[in-house]
């Protein structure tokens, strides 16, 4: 049993928002479908960091959720900055019930075990948050990560993090979720959001303050999804 990870599917089958125009997107859903076809099995768990589907509401997202629940695995979702149909985790645990997506779960506030880890996350924010908007946010972002990651101690095992935006991009940081991770003492944190080859250059794969970064984004990854362990 091992543990996945990407990030960004932004999938459409609900909706006419094609990701093909975008350079580099070209029938990447048929490509994504076949990587994840050869690297996952059933008894695997991939987490989706967020920009999961651009529908823009709950009710909207089913095929794009039906063709999720229908790939091999277990599936963590988190929040993503375009995922405007997010909703409570009680209204999100409901419809999946309702609509037999029996192998999709929502990562909101809580943690989920799998093998050695304990699985925690939240959508994060813009590293540079400079307004009093953009300090609110982060703050409760801040707040549902520390959550997350209170609730995975409950599993005594390594806590491993998944972010949308990244928390750190260059020579830039987000010193509160940074500090926040090392409090925990997390070593892994994978994190989604950036696209594009000039974009991608400037992310952190690797270490940084004793914490291994990886970018999971869809074209980051060759639309393949990334082996945690």
């Amino acid at each position: 049993m091992s543990l996945f990870a990407i990030a960004d599917l932004h999938l459409s089958l609900g909706t006419d928002k094609p990701m093909d125009i975008f350079h580099g997107w070209d029938n990447y859903l048929q490509r994504l479908t076949q990587n994840w076809n050869n690297l996952v099995s059933d008894d695997d768990t991939v987490v989706i960091a967020g920009d999961i589907s651009w529908a823009m509401k709950l009710a909207d997202v089913y095929k794009d959720f039906e063709y999720i629940n229908s790939l091999p695995g277990k599936k963590i979702l988190l929040k993503g900055n375009h995922d405007y149909w997010w909703e409570t985790k009680s209204k999100m645990n409901k419809y999946l019930s309702e609509n037999n997506f029996s192998t999709i779960n929502i990562l909101f506030n809580n943690s989920f075990e799998c093998e050695e880890y304990a699985v925690c996350g939240t959508r994060g924010w813009l590293i540079e948050s400079v307004s009093e908007e953009d300090r609110h946010i982060l703050d409760r972002e801040l707040g549902r990560l520390r959550m997350s990651l209170e609730d995975g101690k409950k599993y005594n095992k390594e806590l491993v993090v998944f972010l949308h935006y990244p928390p750190v991009y260059g020579s830039l940081e987000s010193k509160d979720i940074i500090d926040l991770l090392s409090e925990y003492n997390v070593k892994k944190c994978y994190y989604g959001h950036i696209h594009g080859s000039n974009m991608i250059k400037g992310c952190i794969n690797g270490e940084y303050k004793g914490i291994d970064f990886h970018l999971v984004s869809c074209d980051g990854v060759g639309f393949m999804p990334m082996l945690v362990r």
